[in-house]
């Protein structure tokens, strides 16, 4: 087992979720081969080349009214040589602003790694839902009860 690679491949994941909840497309399409494919809620939204996936996800997400949040836990990561599978546990929450709509979810995305150039790239990327939840409509009233007990006041 190549922990270096390992660790190559994890950097990769993370920079692919930080390049989407940051709106970086440039950088986030050099995480990817230029024949990857990706096939997202259980293959509901299928892309072939790099060029396709980026138009889908600049397009799904690239609205300033439109905030993600993407993390990847758990990974369960396989190298071959200069190939690599990978398993990942997600978790989604997206704030859709003019829309009033909140969704929240999890699954598992199953990733193809390859390394050109010695560098990783995703080769294919997807996920499956365990579950979604949206939620539309005036959000709940939120307060802080709280605040600036741990900055140190002296009480009297």
């Amino acid at each position: 087992m190549n922990l270096e690679d390992i660790e190559a491949i994890k950097q990769l994941k993370y920079r692919y979720f930080r390049c989407l909840d940051s709106k970086a497309w440039a950088e986030l399409a050099q995480c990817f081969t230029e024949d990857a494919t990706a096939a997202y809620d259980s293959g509901k939204y299928s892309y072939d080349g790099r060029e396709a996936i980026m138009g889908f996800l600049a397009g799904a997400l690239g609205d300033r009214n439109v905030v993600s949040l993407h993390q990847g836990h758990h990974p369960e990561i396989t190298v071959d040589g200069d190939t690599a599978t990978g398993t990942w546990y997600l978790e989604d929450y997206l704030i859709f602003v003019k829309a009033d709509t909140r969704l929240r979810g999890a699954g598992f995305y199953h990733d193809e790694y390859v390394k050109v150039g010695g560098r990783w790239h995703l080769k294919h990327t997807g996920y499956v839902r365990t579950f979604e939840e949206i939620q539309s409509g005036d959000p709940p009233k939120w307060q802080v009860t709280g605040y600036g007990n741990h900055l140190g006041k002296a009480s009297g």
